[in-house]
């Protein structure tokens, strides 16, 4: 499960068993957004969380990482059990929104921030991924 961590709203996108593709979830009011993630946990299964870490293009933390950090000690503490992962998540809502235009989404709803959510945390998921992947490409290629 990915988590575009914001003051309002967050974004949530999760992936397949598989983990080939990244899917919006939902975005949810960041105040109900533990209550809606101890529902999740007991509907579906949940390998890691990957949270989006909020940086400067100088790499130092954002004005939102002070948000983001008290978050991310309240979920390791509350599930000690599920991994949690960082990736940057400079760009991504920037990203979102050309990815909505370029699918031919109106101006209105275009401006639909929850939406801007749920699709950064797609991108913050696929990024993750993509990575890892990266990873274990270049992993199994220096073992050969």
């Amino acid at each position: 499960m990915a988590i575009d961590y914001g003051i309002k709203r967050t974004g949530l996108a999760v992936t397949d068993e598989l983990q080939l593709i990244a899917t919006a979830l939902t975005t949810v009011e960041t105040p109900k957004l533990m209550p809606f993630i101890d529902d999740y946990l007991k509907k579906e299964p949940v390998e890691f969380f990957v949270v989006g870490e909020a940086k400067h293009l100088n790499n130092t933390p954002s004005e939102s990482a002070q948000y983001i950090e008290p978050f991310v000690e309240k979920l390791r503490n509350k599930y000690p059990q599920i991994p949690i992962e960082r990736i940057d998540e400079r760009f991504t809502s920037k990203i979102a929104f050309q990815a909505m235009i370029d699918g031919g989404l109106s101006r209105k709803q275009r401006q639909n921030k929850a939406l801007i959510d749920s699709v950064s945390a797609v991108l913050i998921l696929q990024n993750y991924m993509q990575s890892r992947d990266f990873a274990k490409s270049r992993t199994n290629t220096s073992n050969n």
